[in-house]
C-alpha cells in the first residue's frame, strides 16, 4: 500500500474501462407523521443500489411521477456518468425547467451519485473532490417551531409559552449546539402559534408587518437569547412572510438583539439587495431557487451574505456548481435541509467538500419513524456532524420498513 494514501482513494482496478449500466429506477414513500418521506432508488446491473431522499410534502406535487417518466433517459446509462445523465434530463425538460421536473432531476442525480460512490467503494464526498473538513457545524433548525405546530409528533412536553421558548434555547445549549433557528411564533393571544402568511397561514396576502407582530417576534427571540445564553448564534427565518417594507420593519424591531442572520425569501434580487443594504445583520436567502441560472441575478446584485442551496432539490453535483459560482462572488453557502436522515447525510457530504461553507441546517427534534426507516442516524458531537468514510452517503433507507409504513394520501 502506498504510504499516506487512504484505501478508498485507490479506486478499484476493475472499474476502469467498464460500463456499469443502470437497470432500474423507482420511487417509494412512507408515512412520517406530519409529512411523508420520499425516496428515489437506482439499481445497477451488478446489484448496487443508489438512494436519495427528495420532497413532495412541502415541495411541488408530482415529483414521483416525473422521476418515473424520466426512467427511459436513465436506464441503460453508465452509473459513473452522472453528468451525462443530468444533461440528458435537462435537455428532456428544457421547455419546462420548473419545480417538478427540476426536483425530479435532482433526486435522480443524487441517487446516481450514491450508486457511483458505492460502485467505486468510496464515500460520496470523495467523488465531489474530497473532504475539506472532517465535520461540519450544524444549527438546530425549527427549534421549538415543530413542537408548537405538531406537538403530537414529539415525546417532549408541548411548547406553549415564552418560558417554554426560553427552555428550548437552554436545551439546545446544554446539548452542545452553538447555533439555533426558528420561525415566527406569536404569543400574545394565548398559547404560542406560528404565523406564516407567506404560505397562506393565515390568509393575509397584504403581508404587512403590524407592530403587534414585530413586537411578538422581538419577545420570541429575546426569550431564545435568555435561555440559550450569550454565546449561542441565533438565526431568524422570515421565509416569504413579508414584503420589502415589512422585512425591514422586523429588522428594525429586533435591531437591539444579537442575530447570526436574518433569512428572507424574495423573488426579486434587487429588493433583497435593498434589504441587505439597510440591515445590521447578515442576510441569507435563495433556498427555493433551482439551477445556477436562477442564482446568478442574486449574485450579480449582491443580494445576500449567505446563499442557501437546497441540494436535495438541485442535486448535489449541480449544487457544487452553484457553490463555486457563489465563491466567485465572495459569498458563502449553507445547505437547506429539513428532511430525514438520508437528506441530512447528503447535505453533509456536500458541505464538507465546498470551500465556502457557512453552516449546515438540520432538524434535531426527530420523530419515531426515523429510527425505523433508516439504518442509522447522523453522528453529531458538540454541534458538529462527523462525516463517515463508508461508501455512499453513509445512511441507507430500509426498503422493507418503508413499504410497511405506506404514505398518507
Amino acid at each position: 500500500m502506498e504510504v499516506g494514501v487512504e484505501p478508498w482513494l485507490k479506486l478499484g482496478s476493475g472499474i476502469e474501462g467498464e460500463i456499469m449500466k443502470i437497470t432500474a429506477l423507482e420511487t417509494m414513500a412512507c408515512d412520517a407523521g406530519r409529512r411523508n418521506y420520499y425516496f428515489c432508488k437506482v439499481t445497477t446491473e451488478d446489484g448496487v443500489e443508489g438512494w436519495s431522499e427528495f420532497d413532495e410534502s412541502f415541495g411541488p406535487p408530482g415529483v414521483s411521477l416525473a422521476i418515473e417518466r424520466f426512467a427511459p433517459f436513465v436506464i441503460g446509462e453508465d452509473v459513473l456518468a452522472h453528468e451525462k445523465i443530468y444533461a440528458k434530463l435537462f435537455n428532456a425538460k428544457r421547455t419546462a425547467t420548473g419545480a417538478t421536473s427540476a426536483l425530479a432531476a435532482g433526486a435522480i442525480e443524487n441517487a446516481v451519485l450514491d450508486a457511483k460512490a458505492k460502485t467505486l467503494g468510496v464515500p460520496c464526498h470523495a467523488i465531489l473532490g474530497g473532504k475539506i473538513r472532517d465535520s461540519v457545524r450544524v444549527y438546530w433548525s425549527h427549534c421549538a417551531f415543530w413542537q408548537v405546530n405538531f406537538p403530537d409528533d414529539y415525546p417532549e412536553p408541548a411548547i406553549t409559552t415564552l418560558d417554554d421558548i426560553k427552555a428550548a434555547g437552554a436545551r439546545a445549549r446544554d446539548m452542545g449546539f452553538t447555533a439555533l433557528k426558528s420561525g415566527i411564533l406569536l404569543s400574545e393571544d394565548g398559547p404560542l402559534k406560528s404565523w406564516g402568511a407567506g404560505f397562506g397561514r393565515p390568509f393575509y396576502p397584504e403581508l404587512n408587518m403590524e407592530k403587534k407582530i414585530t413586537r411578538q417576534i422581538h419577545a420570541e427571540y429575546e426569550a431564545f437569547r435568555d435561555g440559550a445564553g450569550p454565546d449561542m448564534d441565533i438565526l431568524l427565518d422570515l421565509n416569504f412572510n413579508a414584503k420589502t417594507e415589512g422585512f425591514l420593519q422586523v429588522i428594525r424591531a429586533i435591531s437591539d438583539l444579537d442575530m447570526f442572520w436574518i433569512e428572507i425569501d424574495s423573488d426579486n434580487p434587487k429588493a433583497l439587495a435593498y434589504i441587505r443594504d439597510h440591515s445590521p445583520f447578515p442576510i441569507s436567502s435563495c433556498e427555493t431557487l433551482m439551477g445556477l441560472r436562477r442564482f446568478l441575478p442574486y449574485f450579480d446584485n449582491q443580494s445576500m451574505d449567505v446563499a442557501i442551496i437546497d441540494a436535495v432539490w438541485n442535486g448535489i453535483w449541480q449544487s457544487m456548481k452553484i457553490a463555486a459560482a457563489a465563491d466567485a462572488f465572495e459569498v458563502n453557502v449553507a445547505p437547506h435541509n429539513f428532511y430525514g436522515h438520508l437528506a441530512t447525510m447528503m447535505n453533509a457530504h456536500f458541505a464538507c467538500a465546498v470551500p465556502n461553507l457557512r453552516i449546515v441546517e438540520t432538524d434535531i427534534d426527530r420523530i419515531a419513524i426515523d429510527s425505523v426507516v433508516f439504518d442509522g442516524e447522523p453522528e453529531i458531537v458538540d454541534g458538529y456532524l462527523v462525516l463517515p468514510d463508508t461508501p455512499g452517503w453513509g445512511i441507507t433507507p430500509i426498503e422493507e420498513a418503508i413499504r410497511e409504513n405506506p404514505p398518507k394520501t
